[in-house]
């Protein structure tokens, strides 16, 4: 940063010299001197203005996009989803752990929270059947299938929680354990 600051200062100074040499030299010592103070204040602001400005503004920002999700009505198949969502403390492989509960706030919606995360979860309609919620914002997906659920977040690009089970999947577990379901390949047709 001290290097940026130097040399946008070197740069401002030698463009006034050029473009007005009579007037350059009281108009480059003020330009010389007032970034000598921006250069101190940059050693005490963060490394990253960007950080800074993230910092501050992602709470207001995840407010507003929270009050936005929360006034968008669900739809008639959203509302049906959410039906289907297991609720409560969801144990998952490696001792960890989802809890899963409704939003009285917003109904059809849901707060997905465990260890270091916690998100607000819409349903979202499927092409195969499984039950799908989002947090669009933090970019976070709860996939729940017949025989285990999972936790991922996109952003991040890994899974926060899988093998998941609620009680009516280890149902399904234990039923796949005496009868499994045929295989796929079974299922093509023979030539």
């Amino acid at each position: 940063m001290k290097i940026f600051t130097t040399c946008a200062a070197l740069a401002l100074f030698c463009g006034l010299a050029v473009a007005q040499p009579q007037q350059a030299q009281p108009r480059a010592k003020a330009a010389a001197t007032a970034a000598k103070p921006a250069a101190k204040t940059a050693k005490t602001a963060p490394k990253s203005a960007r950080k800074a400005v993230v910092a501050t503004a992602t709470p207001a920002a995840a407010a507003v996009v929270a009050a936005v999700v929360a006034d968008t009505p669900l739809t008639d198949e959203q509302r049906t989803i959410a039906q289907e969502v297991h609720t409560g403390r969801i144990p998952c492989e490696l001792g960890a752990f989802v809890n899963i509960e409704h939003d009285a706030q917003s109904p059809g919606r849901f707060h997905v929270y465990g260890k270091n995360f916690k998100y607000h979860m819409t349903p979202v309609a499927t092409s195969t059947g499984a039950v799908r919620m989002e947090d669009e914002r933090a970019g976070a997906i709860w996939v729940q299938i017949a025989n285990k659920s999972m936790l991922l977040n996109q952003k991040l690009g890994q899974r926060m929680a899988d093998e998941c089970h609620s009680a009516q999947q280890m149902a399904v577990v234990e039923a796949y354990k005496t009868n499994p379901p045929p295989s796929l390949i079974d299922a093509l047709p023979q030539k």
